[in-house]
């Protein structure tokens, strides 16, 4: 069984860009909805053992435990060095470490454990989201290359791999392909039947069925 890192922000940072118009406890309540989904696919997840959400915010850390997972409340050193701290701290005697980010609501557990099981034993297995970023990626061992997280991560983690001369494997996985950043993507996986039980019934609650 291998751990699980969710990286997650400060509430107050939550992702305003989305829904600009409403008001900021809706944004900070659909941060949260989101993360728990994520949290309930990686517990349902073949393969995968913890699940740690590391995070600068007490009321996140809070509602990660309320979820089921487990949080690490650290300060706000940066998304990569923040990935890169907990995979160290949760590796333990795993042989890797899976990082998954917390706002793919509409992950299928059965999707990722594919990419648990058929990931390489020394290298990377990675899911892109559809605009170039990494939704999904598992390091065997844990810092085999270094986290690229942000802009065309998916190229970025590609590169880095070969460089480094490991394996690196590749799932075009559907329900993992739309992480949430700008509110057509929150509109998009609503049409996902896998999409998050929370964060479904909090967009629909806003009459964005």
């Amino acid at each position: 069984m291998i751990p699980a890192v969710v990286p997650v922000k400060a509430l107050a940072d939550a992702k305003s860009r989305l829904f600009p118009d409403r008001a900021r406890r809706d944004v900070e309540a659909l941060s949260l909805a989101m993360m728990g989904d994520v949290i309930e696919c990686l517990r349902a997840t073949r393969g995968v053992g913890r699940v740690v959400v590391v995070t600068p915010d007490r009321g996140v850390a809070d509602a990660a435990i309320a979820e089921g997972g487990e949080a690490l409340l650290r300060d706000d050193p940066g998304l990569n060095p923040a990935i890169e701290g907990a995979s160290a701290e949760v590796a333990g005697g795993a042989d890797g470490v899976l990082v998954m980010l917390g706002d793919v609501a509409a992950a299928d557990a059965d999707e990722l454990a594919r990419l648990v099981a058929d990931a390489p034993a020394r290298g990377i297995a990675l899911a892109p989201s559809s605009d170039g970023g990494t939704s999904a990626l598992l390091r065997r061992p844990h810092d085999v290359i270094a986290a690229h997280f942000g802009r065309d991560s998916a190229k970025r983690h590609r590169e880095t791999a070969a460089a480094a001369g490991v394996a690196c494997v590749e799932f075009a996985l559907p329900s993992l392909a739309i992480d949430v950043d700008f509110g057509e993507d929150a509109r998009a996986i609503l049409a996902l039947d896998s999409l998050g039980r929370r964060t479904r019934a909090l967009l629909e609650g806003w009459g964005m069925d």
